[in-house]
């Protein structure tokens, strides 16, 4: 059933390509920028069959979290992060995602696998939760030692919850053309940093469009939130949920930091955008302060500071490039310029095998293009924090039919400003579909991605949240068994051949290259570790006054 008064209506008068070019007034166009480069971050914790988290090391045979470019951890030691190559073609993004699970599940001990929700598992307690290892060189040590100072100053629960990361980038083909197309005259990577940071205001504007359409954290396990205050009601003896909520992880509960809720952080330039955080980087913060050192004088965080590196500061996206080993991500984007943006909003699909399909995807395409094409005022600090607090109500109430949400300081409904948006998309993906050969516009697949959207917006109950909550209320399951339910389906259907049983998981050449890299990783680290370093302390003095 709908959960809206009236619908929203559907996009299948689609606008011409000429219509597009002219809403976004583009006077050249080009196939080449179909191109785009896309990446996927993907987190999971490993757990037992019946659902407990792992108490056991990285498995050796993934190879080393520290120089293995795929498979690695985030936080814990128990919760994997995959990392797949950027592409151009969606199918390869997806494929080679999917390689790496398979890869990774034949390799689990005890029967592990992977939870295929945000939200974590039922917790026994911060104990039971292992710090991520990276061995004994600097490098390795520093990052532990962050993931330690994230546990005194969040605890480890909130550090369990997993996401997916969307990295996107134009083509290399698309800035000379656009840069001449708009008149600049400078250099091209200023051009570019400043059409991203433009993309950036925009998605911020945006963001909780995100959050309602592919949120699926309405509910979590009790243990989640054991010893801390909160507004969840009793969902039943086990869960506590929302009734109209959407993503619980990008809440209150979830990545969110009282230290850093008065930190305005401007993307007005990327200088700007470095001042800030650097200054975050160098402030000490009394309760920070207070952690002191271990009982043997060993540091307990990289410093005292309101961010100990630049990825504490926590962002639904991010400027990024490429770094070098060693180097600080706030220093390579102010040497090199704004290479790509990662989109960091995104939750998990448990009812998606890799978490993400290629639907998803191409409303991200479609969405993101857009908020670089579209107009993108600078922002300010009240916008700053009018934004901050539409997706907070769009987290906790996203699905309230009568939600409001503010613009420029007035109230407006978020269906309405949701159908608005959304009709604008359609614009985008026009231009995407007309790169992609699809001759009829209301029928390609970036318009059927936006047009699912749609259909979701006049359906609450089509979204991800809106289905978890109505299955465990119709079969009368606690979150924790539902999402080990389709954790267990998602495992049986990743375990199966591609084509049939009597195939492997993997091609004979995709299994060699994993297996390559987990033993080249192996042999890196340990090289590393043979090498002679600095004392950590001193090691560490030196990293903190860059």
């Amino acid at each position: 059933m709908s959960s809206t008064s009236a619908k929203h209506g559907s996009l299948s008068a689609h606008p011409s390509l000429a219509s597009s070019l002219d809403y976004y007034g583009l006077a050249i166009f080009d196939l080449s920028w179909g191109g785009v480069v896309r990446g996927i971050e993907k987190e999971s914790l490993r757990v037992s069959p019946t659902g407990a988290l792992s108490q056991s090391v990285h498995p050796e045979a993934l190879g080393s979290t520290l120089t293995n470019p795929y498979i690695t951890t985030d936080f814990s030691e128990s919760l994997l992060e995959f990392i797949t190559p950027a592409y151009e073609r969606i199918e390869d993004c997806l494929g080679m995602l999917e390689g790496i699970h398979r890869f990774t599940l034949a390799r689990l001990e005890n029967q592990e696998m992977l939870w295929g929700s945000s939200m974590p598992c039922a917790l026994g307690g911060e104990d039971e939760i292992p710090i991520a290892l990276f061995g004994t060189s600097n490098l390795g040590r520093l990052k532990t030692l962050y993931r330690e100072g994230l546990s005194n100053r969040y605890g480890k629960i909130m550090q369990t919850i997993a996401g997916i990361h969307y990295n996107f980038s134009m083509p290399e083909s698309f800035w000379p053309q656009y840069q001449q197309h708009c008149g600049d005259t400078g250099s091209l990577q200023d051009f570019r940093t400043n059409k991203y940071l433009h993309l950036i205001r925009n998605f911020h504007r945006y963001s909780w469009l995100l959050v309602y359409l592919f949120g699926a954290s309405p509910a979590a396990c009790k243990s989640f939130v054991r010893g801390r205050e909160h507004s969840l009601q009793e969902l039943d003896a086990n869960s506590l949920y929302l009734p109209y909520a959407t993503c619980l992880r990008m809440g209150n509960l979830g990545y969110k930091s009282e230290a850093q809720k008065s930190l305005f952080v401007c993307y007005n330039d990327l200088n700007n955008y470095a001042e800030c955080l650097d200054t975050a980087m160098h402030t000490p913060y009394p309760e920070y302060e207070a952690i002191g050192r271990g009982p043997n004088g060993e540091p307990r965080q990289i410093n005292a500071n309101l961010l100990q590196l630049e990825n504490e500061f926590y962002s639904t996206i991010r400027p990024k490039r490429n770094v070098k080993s060693g180097q600080r991500p706030l220093a390579a984007l102010k040497e090199g310029g704004i290479e790509y943006i990662e989109v960091r909003a995104l939750d998990l699909n448990p009812y998606l095998p890799l978490g993400i399909d290629a639907e998803q995807i191409r409303f991200l395409d479609t969405f993101l293009v857009h908020c670089l094409l579209a107009p993108s005022p600078e922002c300010h600090q009240a916008e700053f924090f009018e934004v901050a607090e539409n997706l907070t109500r769009v987290v906790e109430q996203g699905r309230d039919p009568a939600l409001m949400l503010s613009e420029e300081g007035k109230p407006r409904a978020m269906r309405q400003w949701a159908a608005t948006v959304l009709g604008s998309l359609s614009h985008a993906a026009t231009l995407l579909d007309s790169i992609h050969n699809a001759t009829d516009y209301s029928n390609g697949e970036y318009a059927s991605a936006l047009q699912a959207q749609v259909d979701k917006l006049n359906d609450s109950g089509l979204t991800p949240s809106g289905r978890m909550l109505t299955q465990m209320q119709e079969e009368g399951l606690s979150f924790f068994q539902l999402a080990l339910t389709l954790a267990q389906r998602q495992h049986g259907f990743l375990l199966e051949s591609p084509n049939n049983a009597a195939q492997p998981l993997l091609s004979e050449a995709d299994e060699a290259m994993f297996e390559k890299l987990a033993k080249q990783s192996l042999a890196d680290q340990a090289s590393l570790e043979a090498e002679s370093q600095l004392d950590f302390e001193e090691f560490l003095a030196q990293w903190n006054k860059a």
